[in-house]
């Protein structure tokens, strides 16, 4: 036997525990102590975002990181950084000296650097 359903329950003689409608589902004192108990407004504070760092992925790691962290420590940082820049500017000029004798382009000079940052990088000189 099919049942159906209305909006005073089902037809088949069981009733339902809701009447009225759901605009007036909470009156009265419930709805006062509700609207007491929310707040007003509501504070949302801004997300913690964390500072980026320009750090090394392989920091420590490398055959020659223990000799260029003790050299940092003993020379300080501010002339640690300018001796590696010069040193990282020499390198890439023997690079581009290099790609001049051979007859390498631009994109194959540029390709060459990155190969050695990479290297360096694994070695530890960027330690």
């Amino acid at each position: 036997m099919a049942t159906s359903i209305s909006a005073t329950g089902f037809k088949g003689g069981l009733g339902t525990s809701f009447y009225g409608s759901w605009g007036t589902s909470i009156v009265g004192e419930d709805y006062a102590m509700l609207a007491k108990s929310v707040p007003n407004h509501v504070r949302v504070a801004k997300p913690v975002r964390a500072q980026p760092m320009m750090k090394n992925v392989n920091e420590g790691k490398g055959l020659f990181a223990p000799i260029v962290v003790v050299t940092r420590q003993i020379i300080g940082k501010k002339r640690f950084n300018q001796f590696r820049g010069k040193a990282i500017a020499l390198h890439s000029q023997v690079i581009t000296e290099f790609c001049k004798s051979i007859g390498a382009d631009s994109k194959q000079r540029q390709g060459l650097i990155r190969l050695a940052k990479k290297n360096g990088e694994r070695l530890g000189f960027l330690a």
